[in-house]
């Protein structure tokens, strides 16, 4: 191309982007939603400053995963998001979102969003664990329905928070939940603070029932119901046995009933 026709073509862009970057500015609210999708920076830039621009263009704008942290931090500093749960939702849902406007933003979440935001793909760690203990520091005023719901679908951190409060309901449905690791049910069923029907929960399910490190554990925690602690008695180790018998842990009961076993296997 002769440098005249390069020019010319460079001429032609301006004026585009410049009759753009008006409409950004003086268009009204339905024209707005053509200019949201607009791939130039400089023209989104120009669209915050019109008047007509509401929350719900924002949420168009923030629904986009191709636009830059400091045109997303533009959009965290317009006037309408002080004022919208929405908007603040939104921001935190973009990867793009500085890390400092997503913490800051944080507190302003319901508890499930903030449940979401910790199982959102491309969440930086910083940001899963502000989430995980804004959820956790919750846990004291959330009503058992909702932890319940929540035991569901939590991430491990927030699974352990849950098990230590003990709530039989609540440990039940953590039970079920795919993220719990063993790590967490063997401090749940080694506490003192386990119940009896805490610890019989997990020795009847599916998932944690025939772990030999729980079963180890639940045999020595004086709080599992007896006739639990003479089934998982019959198939462990003899060694196991040997130690339930001396245990100072055990009540003189358990200890009978490890010296029983011993004598029944000949030992």
């Amino acid at each position: 191309m002769e440098p005249g026709g390069i020019y010319a073509k460079n001429v032609q862009l301006d004026r585009e982007l410049s009759q753009r970057l008006h409409g950004a500015l003086t268009c009204g609210r339905e024209e707005l939603f053509q200019v949201v999708a607009d791939p130039a920076p400089e023209v989104i830039r120009a669209a915050l400053r019109n008047p007509a621009l509401d929350e719900n263009h924002l949420l168009v704008l923030l629904g986009r995963r191709d636009l830059g942290e400091d045109l997303v931090a533009a959009i965290g500093r317009h006037d309408a998001v002080a004022e919208s749960h929405k908007l603040k939702a939104a921001l935190v849902r973009n990867p793009a979102t500085p890390a400092q406007l997503v913490m800051a933003l944080l507190p302003h979440l319901y508890l499930f969003e903030l449940v979401d935001l910790c199982l959102l793909a491309g969440v930086t760690p910083d940001q899963r664990v502000a989430a995980e203990r804004a959820v956790i520091q919750r846990l004291s005023t959330t009503p058992l329905g909702n932890k319940i719901t929540l035991a569901r679908r939590a991430t491990a951190s927030i699974l352990d928070a849950l098990l230590k409060e003990g709530d039989m309901r609540v440990v039940e449905s953590c039970l079920t939940n795919p993220r719990l690791k063993e790590g967490s049910v063997f401090q749940l069923v080694s506490s003192s603070r386990a119940t009896g029907d805490v610890i019989a929960a997990v020795a009847r399910h599916q998932c944690w029932s025939n772990r030999p490190n729980l079963k180890a554990a639940m045999l020595k925690n004086p709080n599992t119901p007896t006739s639990l602690f003479s089934t998982l008695l019959a198939s462990a180790s003899t060694m196991e046995v040997r130690n339930l018998a001396a245990s100072g842990r055990l009540g003189a009961e358990r200890k009978r009933l490890a010296s029983q076993e011993l004598k029944r296997r000949g030992c």
